[in-house]
């Protein structure tokens, strides 16, 4: 079967398959969610086999949401499926819209629903590999200056997110 994401074709939105919707570069569906221990954020970088950004480091999970599913409800979902955590209740922080260059000639073209949920690092993490290679937390600060020095590692969406909407996700974290 498919995977049908929520996109809006002629204004109306219709469920059309996930990488139609990345090559048509279609306005769609989507939730991110930040998991945070203070000031640092749990990453994640991106499986080698995914079709677009592989490798790349990225927040701590994001996803297109099934059609008429919650927004909240996909948050807590991909957090278990690609990093196996549980216990967390992610809170909405914002709706952000953006559209980004994937590369492969695929677009991203987001109205994101934003949730942080607050952990420890100490937190259960097991990453599914077909998902998830690696994880880090890394302080919000140095992320930024981070993906500002190497902004090939990161995914487009995690740049446009700390370079336009940081004070939007992050309130007074990302001041300091």
């Amino acid at each position: 079967m498919m995977d049908m994401i929520p996109a809006w074709v002629d204004g109306k939105l219709t469920p059309v398959e996930k990488l139609e919707v990345h090559q048509r570069g279609l306005r769609h569906k989507a939730i991110s969610v930040f998991v945070m221990d203070g000031r640092r954020v749990l990453l994640q970088q991106r499986a080698l086999s995914k079709y677009h950004t592989p490798g790349q480091w990225a927040n701590t999970c994001c996803t297109h949401p099934h059609w008429d599913e919650d927004p909240a409800i996909c948050a807590t979902r991909r957090l278990k499926e690609e990093l196996g955590i549980t216990g967390l209740y992610p809170s909405h922080r914002d709706q952000i819209e953006y559209r980004a260059d994937v590369g492969n000639g695929l677009i991203e073209h987001e109205l994101v629903e934003i949730y942080l949920a607050t952990a420890t690092s100490q937190l259960r993490i097991e990453p599914n590999p077909s998902e998830v290679m690696a994880t880090r937390w890394v302080d919000l600060y140095d992320l930024k200056a981070e993906t500002l020095r190497h902004p090939e590692k990161f995914t487009p969406w995690l740049r446009i997110y700390l370079a336009e909407y940081s004070d939007r996700i992050f309130g007074a974290m990302a001041k300091a």
